[in-house]
């Protein structure tokens, strides 16, 4: 009886692993394979004959774009799929790949038509350099002398430009979103009373979290520190939080008081 039980016990566990592996199987039969014939089929460089434009070049496995902020991005297709590998995954249904013809539908469901080009002078405009900072991405100093009550202050900003880079997505022509680059500051402010210090710190974006919206400062650089006013209160100084190449901005004062207190506040 044991040993009919024992020998029960093994076809079971047998089974049990049998079904286990088909299922592992399954997995992996399901999932999407890359097709690198079309991948190939894309390699070059294609414009848009309506717009006049050069859209992209797709070099290997990534795709490169004219203009100097757009970052390279990695793609794949699977089947009638473009994928962009950029900040985000972002997918493009394709209508109909050809040797020299490409149609796919951008983000707002309009068709695009691109034709592969053999022109030198479109080959000119990728040089594959590394994202350009549109920001100032200088440094800059100023100094300003300032009284109140005849009591004179001295006060040093620095914009110190950095390699932190800040990510911000926007759409180029043919409605396919790209990842511009931008590179963020840190600011020195450092506020004397005669040889006396009252002040001095290091601002970056991060430090106005408590005031400006997480989704904003995601995407926005600590562009400068201007001066503002003095009063009784202390010296005042204005911190312009942007957002590049858009509308969008923060402004928040800070004050540095006669006894070197610091305070926030938006303005």
């Amino acid at each position: 009886m044991k040993k009919h039980f024992f020998l029960l016990i093994c076809l079971l566990t047998a089974l049990a692993m049998s079904m286990g592996g088909c299922r592992n199987r399954a997995k992996q039969v399901s999932a999407p394979q890359e097709d690198l014939a079309a991948k190939k089929m894309l390699q070059g460089i294609w414009v848009n004959e309506d717009e006049e434009s050069v859209a992209f070049e797709a070099q290997g496995d990534s795709i490169f774009y004219p203009d100097t902020t757009s970052q390279p991005v990695r793609f794949q297709i699977f089947g009638d799929t473009l994928v962009l590998h950029g900040a985000e995954d972002v997918k493009y249904p394709i209508i109909k790949q050809t040797a020299h013809l490409f149609i796919f539908k951008n983000q707002n469901g309009d068709e695009v038509k691109l034709e592969k080009s053999d022109d030198p002078d479109d080959a000119a405009q990728f040089t594959h350099q590394k994202p350009k900072a549109v920001n100032q991405n200088q440094l800059i100093k100023r100094d300003t002398i300032v009284s109140y009550n005849n009591v004179g202050y001295h006060c040093y900003v620095t914009v110190n430009p950095t390699t932190y880079k800040v990510v911000k997505a926007s759409y180029n022509d043919e409605g396919v979103e790209v990842d511009n680059v931008y590179y963020d500051n840190i600011v020195n402010l450092n506020v004397y009373h005669g040889a006396t210090k009252l002040f001095s710190g290091d601002f970056r974006k991060q430090q106005f979290k408590h005031i400006v919206p997480e989704d904003f400062l995601s995407q926005a650089i600590l562009s400068d520190l201007i001066f503002d006013s003095i009063d009784q209160n202390g010296v005042h100084y204005i911190a312009v939080l942007v957002i590049p190449d858009s509308m969008s901005s923060y402004e928040v004062q800070l004050t540095v008081s006669y006894t070197g207190r610091l305070q926030m506040r938006l303005r």
